[in-house]
């Protein structure tokens, strides 16, 4: 595995670029993964405007808007790593909302935002007819390898010394859970591009030695 080292500009413009060269009639489902401490959402954020320029309506979604309700995600507590894998993502929701009606033929119609989980409570927020040729740009942690259906995955990697330092002390018991994550979902596979963000304003583009380019594995 190389580094290559990038921009922050131009990661976010080879990003766009590489969603834009999908087929222009067909939805693109894109996941922008990472540990909190990667921010990803602020990158997720950046590729709307360059994709919008291209000519890609976008609609931007969370997945921490998609938690389960605290009853079900804080059953065994709240600091359990293995329910904070298994449990606190609503991943049927995220499906049957937000992912399931780009699949080909259907319907277009995302639901933006569930859940509330500051206040318990369901938003509410209309749904967003998104033409074909429309991009679904998805950020949130953990969410590779477990079954969402993507033509575009991001993973934005951490060093274990650099995930340590970048997690705030409440959030340190999370750990074992970005541990597991690494060792079962295996998201540096699942992507098609994968980011060393050890340093946010230094980026790199991690490849494969002797590959040019990183193919998908993370969508059924």
């Amino acid at each position: 595995m190389r580094a290559r080292p990038i921009s922050r500009e131009a990661l976010v413009e080879e990003l766009a670029e590489l969603i834009a060269a999908r087929p222009p009639g067909a939805w693109v489902r894109v996941a922008v993964d990472g540990a909190p401490a990667t921010r990803p959402g602020a990158l997720a954020d950046e590729l709307v405007s360059p994709l919008r320029l291209r000519g890609r309506p976008v609609v931007r979604v969370s997945a921490g808007d998609f938690l389960r309700p605290a009853s079900l995600r804080l059953e065994y507590g709240r600091t359990d790593p293995d329910a904070f894998y298994d449990d606190w993502l609503d991943v049927k929701a995220l499906r049957r909302e937000v992912l399931e009606p780009l699949d080909p033929g259907g319907s277009g119609r995302v639901l933006p935002a569930l859940w509330d989980s500051g206040i318990d409570r369901a938003f509410r927020v209309p749904y967003f007819e998104l033409p074909p040729g429309g991009v679904v740009v998805v950020d949130g942690t953990l969410l590779l390898g477990r079954g969402l259906a993507v033509e575009v995955g991001v993973h934005l990697w951490l060093s274990v010394a650099a995930l340590e330092r970048g997690t705030p002390p409440g959030e340190r018991w999370r750990l074992p859970a970005y541990e597991r994550y690494e060792r079962e979902a295996r998201p540096q596979e699942a992507a098609d591009v994968v980011v060393r963000a050890d340093h946010p304003d230094r980026p790199a583009v991690l490849v494969p030695d002797g590959a040019g380019t990183r193919r998908a594995s993370g969508a059924d």
